[in-house]
């Protein structure tokens, strides 16, 4: 099983369309109520859907993984882009630098390179 899509709400579609545009996402579908975007890297797509508010803190955090992403957080700041942190290293063994975007939906860049599946600590394959 893969994962196909995230699908979050937004309430000015134009606006999360310009701020996913700059994050590097390829529109590929589009009507007066849902954005769908291709991933640059692989077959992954991330969608918006119009809604007439957000409710609560549903704390949900996506994550962005670019190899980059020194040179990509510098490219999003001189386009304007507020981070709530700079690109750090963590314990994890990830590189990692957050924001939001216009909605108020947490957003992590991160690069983690084969510490994303593969981590020190990761739990041995119960069929090996």
């Amino acid at each position: 099983m893969r994962m196909n899509q995230i699908t979050i709400g937004a309430i000015d579609l134009a606006r999360s369309k310009q701020f996913y545009a700059l994050l590097g996402l390829q529109l590929i579908v589009e009507n007066d109520h849902y954005m769908r975007f291709r991933c640059p890297d692989g077959d992954s797509t991330f969608s918006v859907e119009l809604v007439d508010s957000l409710h609560g803190d549903g704390r949900v955090s996506i994550y962005f993984e670019s190899d980059d992403l020194d040179n990509q957080c510098a490219r999003l700041r001189a386009a304007g882009v507020v981070f709530d942190s700079s690109p750090v290293d963590t314990p994890w063994l990830w590189r990692e630098a957050w924001l939001h975007d216009p909605d108020g939906h947490r957003l992590c860049l991160f690069y983690a390179g084969e510490n994303r599946l593969d981590p020190p600590w990761r739990i041995a394959d119960p069929a090996s």
